[in-house]
């Protein structure tokens, strides 16, 4: 019994222990080679670039670079056109309408005949006026010769004086009379001649409003059809008044200032002319001052009362430092670009725009020329983020470092054709 008593004793002190402390250590030995590889990946990320986002991969954009060029400064706005004239043509006189002598949407001359008036009562009336003349230098001829003869006997004192005065008198009241004749004359012709109602001026007839047949009158509201005149044309625009010094003073160095009227699209120059005036206030509701700009219109581009485009140049900012429009972005900072550092990073950097024409916006100050800036591809940029150019080799899990905020959200700049910036 002794002896089974100390070889359970025995097995309990020196052989049972023994196994738990092997596990032990083979545990912590799996712990630290799990750390040892948590550690090895970790290195290995950090090593290839890998940002707080998740390990993107760099954005790839394009890239150019800033350089100095004559920059124009344009004035642009919304314009009419207005026609230098247009004339309601109307009768001078009543009458039946007997011929139309034009077609709707024709251009004629100033002068040409567009319609007759019935000629029949005024060829009367410049008949009947022409008789009474020929009735009434006939009188006057006899009241002269009658007077010739009085005076003589008067003179041999045969007659009365009163005779010879009272004969006087008739011979000057059928001077007035053959003088009031010639005038019903000649208001009986240019009654006639009314009779062929006239363009007063060159250009393009409207649609006629008149029927043949129709009993015209002077007071007709309508009247005939209109004409407007299309060459030259003119296109009315409002300017703000800060802009008033710059044109004015443009203008009054004799350059001249050229005027371009576009397409509503903005795309297509219709026609080129100059400025013409400005009015004489500012309309203070708006802050704006009228002005006109006159074209010549010889191959009918302009239609009157239509919406056009204006663009006048103003000014040239020479030796300007000038990008890609589409490098410009704004946002909370304001303007800014992207600026490409020899690290394949990216730094934010304001900027002040000035005008923007052919795709190129002038820098007024942020950045020299030769300066390389992101131009597409910056959505989702931030400062300090890295970036792939176009021939770069990017590798999975290579990413762009995390920036200081603030880029990512910023809207390109659009350019809107010529600007006054």
């Amino acid at each position: 019994m002794a002896d089974d008593h100390d070889q359970v004793a025995g097995q309990h002190a020196g052989v049972e222990p023994a196994p738990p402390r092997r596990r032990s250590w083979k545990i912590v030995a799996i712990i630290v080679v799990v750390l040892a590889l948590i550690a090895f990946a970790a290195n290995r990320i950090a090593k290839s670039g890998g940002d707080r986002g998740g390990g993107r991969p760099p954005a790839a954009v394009s890239v150019g670079k800033a350089a100095t060029a004559d920059m124009p400064v344009y004035v642009t706005a919304l314009g009419t056109v207005q026609p230098l004239v247009t004339a309601t043509v109307r009768t001078q006189l009543a009458g039946t309408l007997f011929k139309l002598l034009f077609t709707e949407g024709q251009i004629v001359r100033q002068g040409q005949v567009l319609a007759q008036i019935d000629p029949r009562p005024y060829q009367l009336a410049l008949a009947q006026a022409k008789a009474n003349l020929a009735r009434d230098t006939a009188q006057l001829a006899a009241a002269q010769v009658d007077l010739n003869r009085y005076e003589t006997l008067l003179k041999q004192d045969s007659i009365a004086s009163q005779q010879v005065d009272t004969q006087r008198a008739t011979v000057r009241q059928l001077t007035g009379t053959v003088a009031a004749d010639r005038a019903a004359i000649g208001t009986a012709e240019l009654n006639l001649n009314y009779t062929a109602v006239k363009s007063p001026i060159t250009g393009r007839v409207g649609i006629r409003q008149v029927d043949i047949g129709n009993y015209l009158t002077p007071s007709d509201t309508n009247g005939i059809v209109v004409v407007t005149q299309l060459d030259p044309i003119d296109v009315g625009f409002a300017l703000p008044q800060a802009q008033l010094s710059d044109i004015g003073h443009a203008a009054g160095s004799g350059a001249g200032l050229p005027v371009q009227a576009l397409d509503q699209n903005n795309n297509k120059v219709l026609v080129t002319g100059r400025f013409l005036t400005f009015d004489n206030q500012v309309d203070t509701t708006t802050g704006t001052v009228k002005a006109k700009a006159r074209f010549d219109n010889k191959g009918n581009a302009l239609f009157p009362s239509q919406f056009v485009n204006v663009s006048m140049l103003v000014n040239t900012l020479h030796n300007a430092v000038t990008v890609p429009v589409t490098a410009v972005r704004h946002g909370a900072p304001g303007d800014f670009v992207f600026v490409l550092q020899k690290d394949r990073t990216v730094k934010l950097v304001p900027v002040k725009i000035g005008p923007s024409a052919n795709g190129q916006v002038a820098i007024l100050s942020g950045i020299a020329a030769g300066t390389t800036v992101v131009t597409e591809g910056a959505d989702g940029l931030e400062d300090g983020s890295t970036v792939r150019l176009p021939g770069d080799k990017g590798g999975p899990g290579a990413g762009g470092r995390g920036g200081k905020g603030g880029g990512g959200q910023g809207r390109r700049h659009r350019g809107q054709g010529n600007s006054a910036g």
